[in-house]
């Protein structure tokens, strides 16, 4: 590695090897990206600087270090992108990640073909999903509840810094909003539902990600979004949607298992970008 005051291209460079050596999935991507949190510049400026012979930043080898660790990107840049919003994230809270897009978009798809809709989302974690449907369905009332006080404090933080309209509860998403109770167009949820016994590969999740927001509570791992969708079901009037993210082990089991409960029709299972199975989205019966 270098140091700071060497040649920004070359410490990226070296980074970029460093990461990759570490199994880092995107190494010069993220060595880019450090280098733009530390440079407070886009990532777009960081490689202009590097044809025109910049310093390397300060605290670069520091920072490099760490991802080198496998402590997630976000956490040591504080942020995480999602659609077209830029959340604060960090310890405590699940990262939210491209898949989780996919399923906010089902969301909001289905919100803009209504006129007012409220939506309701449980365990909002960073408060991703509600976010995204207030930043893209200005016309929609949002309701979000996440259980875990680390992660309703990332939220929180969250729904202040952008300004958005998102009704922010802490607790259980199985008995949140009782208010609500069948009037709600649209519930949305990224429930925990890895199976217990199942521990993630990655360092970034198996480590830093919150338990509390990882495992589904049984051996399948849907005893948890089970509990959800049927609360989704008090809230939701007839008809009215549930979208809800599983594992991509569960696009067969999850519509099974809301179809034995007999409160739901028009159970369907979506692909997202990559084409594994994603979310399940249900019509309250």
């Amino acid at each position: 590695m270098t140091d700071a005051g060497d040649d920004l291209r070359a410490a990226v460079r070296a980074a970029t090897i460093r990461l990759a050596e570490a199994g880092v999935p995107s190494p010069e991507a993220d060595a880019v990206a450090l280098a733009a949190h530390l440079m407070k510049v886009s990532v777009a400026d960081v490689r202009k600087a590097m044809v025109l012979g910049a310093a390397a930043p300060a605290a670069y080898e520091r920072l490099v270090a760490e991802r080198a660790a496998r402590v997630p990107l976000q956490h040591l840049t504080g942020r995480a992108g999602f659609r077209g919003l830029e959340l604060k994230v960090g310890p405590g809270v699940f990262v939210p990640r491209p898949e989780t897009e996919f399923v906010a978009g089902l969301a909001i798809e289905a919100a803009l073909a209504l006129e007012a809709p409220i939506v309701v989302d449980l365990c909002t974690g960073s408060g991703a999903i509600a976010l995204a449907v207030a930043d893209e369905v200005p016309a929609a009332t949002v309701y979000a509840v996440e259980l875990g006080r680390d992660a309703h404090a990332w939220a929180e933080r969250n729904v202040a810094d952008t300004g958005l309209a998102v009704r922010l509860r802490q607790g259980d998403a199985t008995d949140a909003f009782p208010e609500l109770d069948g009037t709600v167009d649209i519930v949305a949820s990224n429930p925990p539902y890895i199976p217990l016994g199942m521990v993630p590969l990655d360092p970034e999740v198996r480590d830093h990600d919150p338990e509390l927001a990882l495992y589904g509570g049984s051996e399948d791992g849907l005893a948890i979004p089970l509990a959800v969708a049927r609360r989704a079901a008090q809230l939701l009037h007839a008809g009215g949607l549930l979208v809800m993210e599983h594992a991509d082990s569960q696009g067969v089991s999850l519509p099974r298992a809301l179809e034995r409960t007999g409160e739901w029709v028009d159970i369907t299972d979506h692909d997202d970008l990559t084409g594994r199975p994603r979310a399940t989205t249900a019509r309250r019966a």
